[in-house]
């Protein structure tokens, strides 16, 4: 707290040496130019009538410099007016006041410091004052410093909170005692607590599990993984009894969570909805084997059915037989409707391509506006002309997508085995190289690959 000016000799006996039995000039000079804290007296007018060596080292000035001056002149343009504003409020109420502003040195340079000004009877711009000026920019430099650590804490802790809430899976961390600490916003959906509720129960309260055969308390995961200092699983078949009573299957993993030192100081859980992991990998297994447009099988898929039917036309003594399609013209509906009309096209052609063959047939989208129809175990070689036939028919007639009515041709290839090979590779090159022969020859018509080739159009009706 900054002395009472009042309690110090007046600044004329000072200038004047001693008088009345005042303390000896030189007696309070030398108890100020001992301060380490910047001191400076001022007049009426709050010009400088004494400074001390730690005020002008802080200020950056000289003896020379800093007399005469008003010590408002120190303080930083950006601070000045609101420290002569108190200032001056404190002069006219006759009171102390402490503030804190910068000090721009004569060099440029500065200088946080926090200012003790007291005020003579009468104060303000009448009364003379007492400044005492702290260094505080080491201070400042360090909350500054201590401010940047907590908001780049909050933002890691944000990036983190975001990105446990957008995972799939559901985390929820305990402490060594076993009380819930977290939960992300998967892990509350699932156990049916909120995250406030769940703060700081027993982690047995909120993830309740059972064995699903025995019906009987399973292990706590989370005991384990603090107990043994590793990643342990949960058993296959584990129940979890939600809040509200409900059952899901669940399968998840727990971890030890370790403190600075490295000694463990609670555990995570992550765990998920098994039916809803299986679904996904099921959905995955399909997505990997079918056409994302159409949903039929896609070559890959196709390929594996075709080897396994000329496995079994070879056991049963059948034929098999590929019918590969393309559209004509399907370029002009892309280039006069746009892409989305040519998609819903290809949707529209392969319903009724599923349409044509029989539930124990495969029809493929190879790609693009190309087919492919594999006919498994055929009696006889014009089983694979009727359904061309088929086809060709039905793609003829109009197709309405979007309210526009849209026509369009085909053009099959067709082969067979065993006459034009024996295995997936051959079959489809072959048959492809008959579409090729059947475009060639005019609109909408079927060829059989090699020799004895017939063509049997199919014409507008």
């Amino acid at each position: 707290m900054a002395p009472d000016i009042d309690s110090l000799v007046s600044v004329q006996r000072m200038r004047a040496g001693t008088a009345d039995g005042a303390p000896d000039l030189q007696w309070v000079t030398r108890l100020f130019g001992a301060s380490p804290l910047g001191i400076f007296v001022a007049d009426t007018e709050g010009r400088c009538i004494y400074a001390n060596g730690a005020y002008l080292e802080l200020a950056g000035l000289t003896i020379a410099q800093a007399y005469g001056t008003n010590w408002r002149r120190s303080v930083h343009l950006e601070d000045r007016r609101r420290v002569s504003t108190e200032w001056q409020r404190a002069g006219r109420d006759g009171q102390a006041f402490q503030s804190e502003a910068r000090f721009l040195r004569r060099d440029g340079s500065v200088v946080w410091t926090r200012l003790h000004v007291a005020m003579t009877q009468g104060g303000g711009e009448q009364g003379t004052s007492l400044l005492i000026v702290e260094d505080i920019t080491d201070r400042k430099s360090a909350d500054a410093a201590l401010r940047s650590a907590e908001e780049a804490l909050y933002a890691e802790k944000e990036r983190a909170q975001v990105t446990l809430d957008s995972i799939g899976d559901a985390v929820l961390t305990t402490d060594l005692d076993g009380n819930v600490t977290y939960q992300n916003l998967e892990a509350a959906t699932v156990t049916g607590w909120s995250r406030d509720e769940a703060l700081g129960r027993p982690m047995t309260q909120v993830f309740n599990i059972l064995d699903g055969t025995t019906r009987k308390r399973a292990a706590n995961p989370a005991r384990r993984a603090i107990e043994e200092n590793r990643t342990v699983g949960l058993a296959l078949g584990c129940i979890l009894v939600r809040r509200d009573g409900s059952e899901v299957e669940i399968e998840d993993s727990a971890a030890p969570i370790h403190n600075r030192d490295g000694g463990v100081a609670g555990a995570v859980i992550v765990f998920h909805d098994a039916a809803q992991s299986r679904a996904m990998a099921e959905k995955l297994a399909h997505l990997a084997r079918h056409d994302f447009l159409t949903g039929l099988p896609n070559p890959a898929l196709l390929t594996e059915r075709l080897t396994q039917a000329i496995a079994l036309g070879r056991r049963h003594h059948k034929e098999v037989a590929l019918l590969f399609l393309d559209l004509d013209d399907f370029k002009a509906v892309n280039d006069t409707y746009g892409h989305l009309m040519g998609d819903r096209l290809l949707q529209s052609v392969a319903a009724r391509l599923e349409a044509c063959v029989r539930t124990t047939d495969t029809v493929c989208r190879r790609g693009g506006d190309e087919f492919v129809i594999l006919l498994a175990e055929i009696e006889d070689p014009q089983d694979a002309a009727r359904v061309a036939e088929k086809v060709l028919a039905v793609l003829l007639e109009p197709h309405v997508v979007e309210g526009v009515t849209l026509q369009t041709r085909g053009s099959i290839g067709i082969s067979l085995c065993p006459d034009d090979g024996d295995d997936a590779n051959d079959l489809i090159k072959n048959a492809d190289t008959a579409m090729y022969q059947a475009k060639a020859e005019g609109l909408s018509g079927y060829r059989y690959f090699g020799a004895g080739t017939l063509l049997l159009p199919v014409r507008d009706k």
